[in-house]
C-alpha cells in the first residue's frame, strides 16, 4: 500500500511542541502513474517499447561510446495487403506473433516497434559476423512459426549494420541497416507477396467458394459462349482464370454477411460490394493474377451502367467481363445459395431474359441461352 504523508508542526510559545500528521492511501494513483509510464515507452499493441525509447537508447549507447553496436531492422512484408483484404485484425495478428518471436529471441537487447510494420533491434558489444549470425536464427524461427502455422505466413525482410567506429554517429548506422532492409525488401516483396495471395486462395477455398465447383462450373459456362465468339485460345485461358479467381475479394467479407440467409441490409451490401475493389488489391499483388485485377475489378457492370463500383455500361465493359456476368448468374441461380433454394433451368432462363439490357448485353445474353439449349 502506497502512502502519502503530510506533517505540520505545533509551535507554541515559539517552540515546535508537537506535529500533527495525515495520511492517505494513495496506491490507485501510483498503480495510475506505473502504468503511464509503462505505456509512454512501450507499444500498446505489441508491449514491446516504442520509438520514443528507442530513440532515446541510441542516443544514451551513443553518447556513451558504447562500440561495436549492432542494429537490425525489421519490415513485416505484406501486412498492408492483410489488412486491406481480410482486415486490420489479422495485420494486427501478424504484429504481434512478429512481436512475440522478436521478444523470445532478445531476451536483453533492447527491442521496439518504431513504426506502422517496422521493428528494430541494439545490440551492444556485437559484431559484423554475429549479427549475421542472429538475422540467419531469427528466419529460422520465422520458418519454423510458418511450417506449425500455415494460416498466415510470416515474411520479415531484416537489415543490418555494426557500427565498429565510435567516430560514427549510431543514426548514421541506423540509417545504413534501413536502407539494407529496403534493398532487400525489394528482392523479396513479390514472392512474399505471392506467399500472402497463396495463402488468401487457401483461405477462399476452406470457405467453399471453390471447392464446391462454383469456379469449374462457371469455367465451362464462360468458355462455352466464348467459343461461339471465336474468341482466342489466349482469350479463353483468360475466361478460364477469371471464372476461379473472380470472388477471391469474398475472403475480406465477414462470414455474417457472406452466409447470411435474410436480405442484406444497405450497409451490409456496400460492404459486400467492396468484394471487386479487394479482389482487385490481391490480383494486383501478385504476378500470376496481375493480369485479372481490372477484369476482377469490373465483373460486377451492368450493361445499362447500374453495375459497380464504376458503373460502367455497354461496351465500355470488358468482354469477358459481360460472359462472366452471365455465366455466373446462371450458375448462382441454378444452385443453392445460404439465403435461397436453387432454381429450376426453366426460371433461370426467364431470369436472364427478364435482365436482357439492363444487367447482360442482350446480344450474349440470346446466344447464351441458345446453346444452353443446345
Amino acid at each position: 500500500v502506497w502512502t502519502e504523508t503530510l506533517g505540520n508542526p505545533i509551535i507554541q510559545n515559539g517552540k515546535v511542541t508537537g506535529i500533527i500528521l495525515r495520511s492517505r492511501d494513495i496506491t490507485g494513483r501510483k498503480q495510475l502513474e506505473q502504468e503511464l509510464r509503462y505505456l509512454s515507452v512501450h507499444d500498446s499493441l505489441t508491449n514491446l517499447y516504442n520509438r520514443a525509447y528507442f530513440d532515446v537508447e541510441m542516443t544514451r549507447l551513443d553518447a556513451a561510446g558504447v562500440n561495436p553496436v549492432g542494429v537490425m531492422i525489421f519490415d513485416l512484408d505484406g501486412l498492408k495487403l492483410v489488412n486491406d483484404t481480410v482486415g486490420v485484425e489479422a495485420g494486427d495478428r501478424l504484429l504481434v506473433k512478429t512481436a512475440e518471436i522478436l521478444q523470445n529471441y532478445f531476451k536483453t537487447e533492447i527491442v521496439a516497434r518504431i513504426g506502422g510494420d517496422e521493428f528494430a533491434a541494439l545490440l551492444p558489444y556485437v559484431g559484423k559476423e554475429s549479427l549475421e549470425d542472429v538475422s540467419a536464427s531469427i528466419q529460422s524461427k520465422i520458418t519454423e512459426f510458418n511450417n506449425s502455422n500455415p494460416q498466415f505466413p510470416l515474411s520479415l525482410s531484416i537489415g543490418i549494420a555494426v557500427r565498429e567506429d565510435p567516430v560514427i554517429s549510431l543514426w548514421e548506422t541506423f540509417k545504413e541497416a534501413d536502407d539494407n532492409m529496403n534493398r532487400i525488401k525489394l528482392h523479396r516483396s513479390r514472392s512474399a507477396r505471392s506467399a500472402v495471395v497463396h495463402t488468401l486462395l487457401k483461405a477462399l477455398e476452406a470457405r467453399d467458394f471453390i471447392t464446391e465447383g462454383h469456379g469449374e462450373r462457371m469455367q465451362v459456362l464462360a468458355v462455352l459462349l466464348g467459343r461461339a465468339l471465336g474468341l482466342a485460345d489466349s482469350v479463353l485461358t483468360t475466361l478460364k482464370l477469371l471464372a476461379q479467381f473472380h470472388d477471391i475479394g469474398k475472403v475480406g467479407v465477414p462470414d455474417r454477411i457472406l452466409f447470411k440467409e435474410d436480405r442484406l441490409t444497405p450497409e451490409e451490401y456496400l460492404e459486400m460490394q467492396r468484394h471487386s475493389e479487394t479482389g482487385q488489391r490481391i490480383a494486383l499483388a501478385s504476378p500470376e493474377l496481375s493480369s485479372l485485377a481490372d477484369l476482377i475489378l469490373k465483373h460486377h457492370e451492368w450493361w445499362n451502367g447500374q453495375g459497380y463500383p464504376l458503373g460502367l455500361a455497354g461496351e465500355d465493359i470488358p468482354l469477358e467481363c459481360r460472359i462472366l456476368a452471365l455465366a455466373d448468374a446462371y450458375d448462382a441461380m441454378t444452385n443453392d445459395r445460404p439465403y435461397r433454394k436453387a432454381m429450376s433451368h426453366e426460371e433461370a432462363k426467364a431470369e436472364i431474359i427478364r435482365c436482357s439490357g439492363t444487367q447482360f448485353e442482350p446480344r450474349l445474353a440470346t446466344l447464351f441461352l441458345e446453346l444452353l439449349e443446345k
